[in-house]
């Protein structure tokens, strides 16, 4: 389990690790993480995606994955998600799968809407795949403004003690009784006010993307763990 992790400062780089995890997990129980590049069942199965080569063509400028990859991905999504779409109850049920020892649901909706870029209530194949990019493949920076986004609930261009508190309670929920020893009530906030104050660099009671970013690039922990899931797929 993950019981000293919480004892540390690096109580904020499990949160972005977790982020990663659970896209990961997300890619597996739909069926897109292991490719067989050489089947020919594969290819056969491609030809399903080609009926929409101008948006294949449009994501291959847009992300960091290659044509093939983009076809792969598009076919275990359709396979899984016929409509195209997903909601946020299949991310719900995505991550009760993956934490069935914590309430990953909290977590599940704040995610969602992270990768929800035109909060219309579904993330499509593209939201999904851009948000991917970003996680798996993207830089330092783009994975840290993409974290951002994900702590800003309301998406208002800064993070309070209560949003970072909010996230940082979703992921105790989630992770349940791996937390070993458990967790005292108080200690979630506790890490909180430690690590905000660290971020808040001009103690005006916000966190602009600038300090969030400034503070995480110079955090070892952190800049570690965004190398943990580089070249997954």
């Amino acid at each position: 389990c993950l019981g000293t992790m919480w004892e540390t400062e690096g109580l904020q780089t499990l949160g972005i690790v977790v982020i990663v995890c659970a896209s990961l997990k997300l890619l597996h129980l739909l069926g897109l993480i292991s490719f067989s590049e050489d089947s020919v069942e594969d290819e056969l199965e491609l030809s399903a995606a080609r009926h929409r080569p101008e948006a294949l063509e449009q994501l291959e400028a847009q992300t960091r994955f290659s044509r093939k990859e983009l076809q792969i991905l598009y076919r275990g999504f359709k396979n899984e998600c016929p409509s195209g779409v997903v909601n946020e109850d299949t991310f719900k049920e995505i991550y009760s799968q993956f934490f069935p020892q914590g309430d990953a649901s909290t977590y599940a909706h704040f995610l969602f809407d992270a990768f929800d870029t035109d909060h219309n209530g579904s993330v499509s194949f593209e939201d999904f795949v851009m948000g991917l990019s970003i996680l798996l493949r993207g830089t330092v920076q783009e994975k840290l403004n993409w974290a951002f986004n994900l702590y800003d609930i309301n998406k208002d261009g800064y993070v309070t003690k209560e949003e970072m508190l909010d996230i940082i309670k979703s992921i105790y929920d989630m992770m349940g009784k791996c937390t070993y020893p458990t967790l005292k009530e108080e200690t979630p906030r506790q890490h909180v006010e430690i690590f905000f104050q660290k971020m808040d660099k001009n103690r005006d009671g916000v966190v602009t993307i600038d300090e969030f970013i400034d503070c995480c690039q110079n955090d070892e922990n952190i800049m570690k763990s965004m190398q943990l899931f580089e070249n997954v797929i």
